[in-house]
């Protein structure tokens, strides 16, 4: 059973389909504004409820040289402008339960990395600060388990909560996608699918076979595939990180769907999102 709440105009969880979008992480003001208002002027377009998302620090870069973005009191800086300037609903990662109330001032939505999931103080933390929370399953957690990362949340009085897919694990460089996971996990709270990440090949972008791979590929093109499917399916959100130049992103390029292609993607979207509510949601 699903519980609808509100992040300021949207509705999570309330049968209307919802997009989550913006660059890996925040490479400048220009850029995090810029990205923010294409993608806000694409959902206008579409009639498609949107929260921003970027990251002000990513904690678990492969390589020790990757670049991690402009750290908290910079980012959050820049997320508060993206906020007031392109009128829209925020969300970031937060990494250790220390930083949830600064966090919390500056943005809309919490999310916890997948590879946090389990972290009890973080989970609380981010519970108690009254903000929705985004915790995404790790891809070496099985769906059913994610129900105790919700309890954890909502013990400590976070009541918007939502849950969102990003790939299982499967060998050393590569991520599948179990689609029941979608509806196991809606028993428990609404559900986002992240169409980028679980196209992602953990560490085998630069690999040579020896483990000497310093950044994640992708398989962008099945972004589109995916996303379908897991609409279908009857997921409350799609979560995309979207760039205009994937080429040259300073994170996760590899599997980000470029700017341009987003217009039809969502339209695809949108079409699948209509025929399945029509028909009445199987899952």
């Amino acid at each position: 059973m699903t519980h609808s709440f509100q992040v300021v105009d949207v509705t999570v969880g309330g049968g209307e389909l919802f997009l989550i979008a913006g660059p890996c992480v925040i490479e400048s003001e220009i850029h995090a504004l810029k990205m923010a208002q294409a993608i806000a002027s694409v959902a206008r377009e579409k009639k498609l409820p949107y929260i921003f998302k970027a990251s002000y620090d990513k904690a678990n870069r492969t390589s020790i040289r990757s670049f991690r973005g402009p750290g908290l009191e910079e980012g959050l800086r820049i997320l508060r402008k993206v906020r007031e300037t392109a009128k829209v609903p925020v969300l970031t990662d937060v990494h250790q339960a220390a930083d949830v109330l600064s966090v919390a001032e500056a943005v809309d939505v919490l999310q916890i990395p997948a590879f946090l999931c389990r972290q009890t103080d973080l989970l609380v933390a981010a519970g108690k600060s009254r903000r929705a929370v985004n915790i995404k399953k790790g891809q070496f957690v099985s769906p059913w388990d994610m129900r105790h990362a919700v309890e954890k949340v909502r013990g400590a009085g976070g009541e918007r909560v939502f849950l969102t897919e990003r790939g299982a694990s499967f060998g050393y460089n590569n991520l599948v996608v179990d689609m029941r996971s979608l509806a196991i996990m809606r028993q428990f709270a609404p559900v986002v699918f992240d169409a980028t990440h679980s196209v992602q090949l953990p560490s085998a972008g630069a690999a040579n076979g020896d483990g000497s791979g310093v950044q994640s590929g992708g398989q962008p093109e099945f972004i589109p595939l995916l996303a379908r499917a897991a609409v279908a399916a009857g997921v409350d959100g799609v979560f995309v990180e979207v760039h205009d130049a994937p080429g040259q992103a300073k994170s996760d390029g590899a599997n980000a769907l470029d700017l341009k292609l987003l217009p039809e993607v969502l339209d695809q979207l949108i079409a699948v999102h209509n025929a399945v509510t029509k028909r009445g949601k199987l899952a």
